[in-house]
């Protein structure tokens, strides 16, 4: 999306933190800020993991909050704002009077009439609690989805999920490894795969390089994991979504393990089932790999049908609000503004 609002001669200023940062600091004019962040522990979230090390961050956080506010807000002064479910950005956007576009999957889970798993009702309503304290008043959602529902508003927009240049290019193949992405913590899930001695697992996510029978570890590199991903027979990984999308544009079946206590992985999981384009496996047991390996052709087959659309749509929408010097952005804006609806809150 930055290569593009570049290349269409927008001036672009960026805020991120972590792994966003690291990997656009060389190419965009970038701001490191602090971020939110999910500590898991056995493949679970952990709740007081996760509080403690938010609690730790607050200092941090309000120092990164002027600093964002002076060099961004008050110098650049931008004519519009565009989030990936950034908090700072998202509230600087309403104080300052702005246009706020949102461009995320998150929003799904706010402004989608979807069917999600009926066990999971508690934390569908609080998982959507948590998206309006994120982001409380976008003016035009951009939503990225890889299943279609119905919208709750007229400013929520709905697209295939974005993804990379370097996706786009790759020309999938069939190999005869299956792609595991997966940290620590399924040490015993891994154990779980050398019974399958017929299949070779190549295993990322543990950053080492080794073999131990038929598993086999590699160190992770955005180039070797593009070339495993696209020659892979399968992927078996947590629930995520961007992994998720690159493997139904390749057409590669895909065994879901999401992540115990993060709605949006176990909905994420859910949808590829119900959709018949892979399995989900909250419980990741060896019977679920032993399905899951019997019904690859089933799930090929599913995929062959399955229309997987690249980024045009939602860069031709993003060019449109911010045509004519963001017109169709100021006007979400001031619709927005003029009423407030219990849901468009």
């Amino acid at each position: 999306m930055a290569r593009h609002l570049v290349a269409q001669g927008h001036e672009v200023k960026m805020a991120s933190y972590d792994r966003g940062y690291r990997n656009l600091r060389e190419e965009f004019d970038m701001l490191e800020i602090e971020g939110l962040v999910i500590a898991n522990e056995n493949n679970k979230v952990s709740k007081s993991k996760t509080l403690a090390a938010n609690l730790g961050k607050l200092s941090a956080g309000l120092k990164t909050f002027r600093r964002l506010k002076k060099s961004l807000f008050e110098k650049f002064q931008p004519d519009v704002v565009i989030t990936d479910f950034e908090p700072m950005t998202a509230y600087l956007a309403y104080t300052n009077d702005l246009p706020l576009i949102t461009i995320d999957n998150q929003h799904r889970m706010r402004y989608m009439q979807y069917d999600g798993p009926a066990h999971l009702n508690t934390d569908r309503r609080l998982t959507k609690g948590v998206i309006r304290a994120m982001v409380p008043r976008p003016d035009v959602s951009l939503v990225i989805t890889f299943y279609e529902a119905p919208a709750t508003n007229r400013r929520t927009l709905f697209f295939p999920p974005i993804l990379r240049d370097e996706v786009l290019a790759t020309q999938p193949a069939e190999g005869d490894h299956i792609l595991v992405y997966l940290s620590f913590g399924f040490d015993d899930f891994i154990k779980q795969l050398k019974q399958f001695p017929n299949e070779t697992f190549r295993v990322y996510g543990y950053d080492r390089e080794a073999q131990d029978d038929n598993l086999h570890y590699r160190p992770f590199s955005k180039e070797g994991f593009m070339n495993g991903l696209a020659s892979s027979k399968a992927v078996m990984a947590t629930a995520g979504f961007t992994l998720m999308s690159e493997a139904l544009w390749l057409k590669k079946p895909m065994l879901a393990l999401p992540m115990a206590g993060q709605f949006e992985q176990q909905l994420n999981g859910h949808c590829l089932e119900q959709m018949g384009l892979g399995k989900n496996a909250p419980e990741p047991t060896r019977e679920a790999v032993s399905d899951f390996l019997c019904r690859l052709p089933e799930y090929r087959a599913a995929l062959a049908q399955h229309e997987a659309r690249d980024n045009t749509a939602i860069l031709n929408k993003l060019d449109e609000l911010l045509a004519d010097d963001c017109a169709l952005a100021r006007e979400f804006h001031a619709n927005r503004k003029s009423y407030a609806a219990p849901e468009s809150a």
